[in-house]
C-alpha cells in the first residue's frame, strides 16, 4: 500500500519509521526513497533539531502561499512538525495545491523516540522542542 493513499475521511498519515523509509533516513533508509521530508516548525525549533536533509518551510509561510523549493516540487512530500498538528494542516494545504502529501503521526517527538537522526543547525546532535 502506498503511503500517499488517503485514509478514510482525510489525508494519509504515516509513522516515523514509514516516513524515514520514504525519505531515506536512518536505519530505515531505502535506496529508492523518493519523498522529501518537509519540516513546518518555527525557526527556533528547526535550529534546535531537525532531520538531516529535511526542507524547512514554517507553516505560516506555507499557509501564506510560499512554494516548496524547486528540488522538492513534483515529489511526494512527508510533512513533519513537533507533534503532528501543524504537519496535518500543512499536508492539507499541499494536497489542495495538488501535491502528494502525508503527515507524520507524533511528529519530531516520535521521530527522535524511534532513534532516527536529529541534528542542530551546526550539524551536531539536536534536540526536539
Amino acid at each position: 500500500m502506498s503511503i500517499f493513499r488517503r485514509a478514510r475521511g482525510g489525508l494519509g498519515r504515516v509513522s516515523a519509521a514509514e516516513a524515514a523509509t520514504r525519505t531515506g533516513h536512518g536505519n530505515a533508509a531505502a535506496s529508492g526513497a523518493d519523498a522529501v521530508l518537509l519540516d513546518v516548525r518555527e525557526p527556533d525549533e528547526w535550529q534546535a533539531g531537525h532531520a538531516p536533509g529535511a526542507v524547512h518551510l514554517p507553516l505560516p509561510r506555507l499557509a501564506a502561499g510560499a512554494a516548496l523549493p524547486a528540488h522538492a516540487q513534483a515529489r511526494p512530500v512527508v510533512v513533519i512538525c513537533r507533534s503532528g498538528n501543524r504537519s496535518r494542516q500543512a499536508a492539507e494545504i499541499l494536497a489542495a495545491r495538488g501535491s502528494q502529501a502525508v503527515d507524520v503521526i507524533g511528529g519530531m517527538r516520535e521521530w527522535a523516540d524511534a532513534g532516527l537522526p536529529v541534528v542542530d543547525t551546526l550539524g551536531g546532535n539536536g534536540t526536539v522542542r
